[in-house]
């Protein structure tokens, strides 16, 4: 299969296709923002946020722009937005020493999703969890009920950490708009 019959494979939801484009673009995005961030903890971290997001909105992807250009642009704006949080973050502490915490802020705070699905009491978020295709519930389960690490999770679903990583990420982005939507 070519590269647009897999990008158009994912258009259409198939696991795979997103398998394979995660495969064969992650080395670009992550090197791309290693060179960029110089940390590999945050270049993995962008990465990881950049396919969630370009998996979301593979739709909007049109078939004459190079796929890996997208990709990185997607990269590159997450990466500006983070800075600007990190800024924003840094002028608004009142001392003059910057530690090491304040760049780490975002990886410490629980996102949006995090706190909306804690919030639920557990028999409605079992509920919620069901109205998720099977393998975002095994993930979910997996990382939140049974609290297997990334690694431990990608031997026992025998894929690639990276896979677990936007998988898990895809499947609390859902089970949120779940949440969010059965509450309006």
């Amino acid at each position: 299969m070519s590269l647009e019959d897999h990008i158009k494979k994912a258009k259409e939801g198939k696991q795979t296709s997103f398998n394979y484009l995660l495969d064969t673009f992650w080395n670009d995005v992550y090197n791309f923002q290693l060179k960029r961030t110089q940390d590999e903890y945050e270049a993995e971290d962008i990465t990881i946020q950049s396919f969630s997001r370009a998996f979301d909105k593979i739709d909007t992807f049109k078939e004459e722009f190079n796929f890996k250009t997208w990709l990185i642009q997607i990269s590159k704006n997450i990466h500006i937005d983070l800075l600007r949080k990190k800024n924003a973050s840094i002028q608004s502490k009142t001392t003059t020493q910057v530690d090491d915490s304040v760049y780490r802020i975002i990886d410490d705070n629980p996102s949006p999703e995090d706190k909306l699905i804690t919030e639920q009491n557990l028999a409605q978020l079992l509920l919620y969890i069901k109205q998720l295709k099977p393998h975002y519930q095994k993930v979910i389960n997996l990382r939140y009920f049974q609290e297997l690490s990334y690694k431990e999770i990608a031997d026992q679903l025998e894929e690639p950490i990276n896979n677990v990583k936007v998988k898990l990420l895809r499947a609390k982005k859902l089970l949120s708009e779940i949440i969010t939507n059965t509450k309006n």
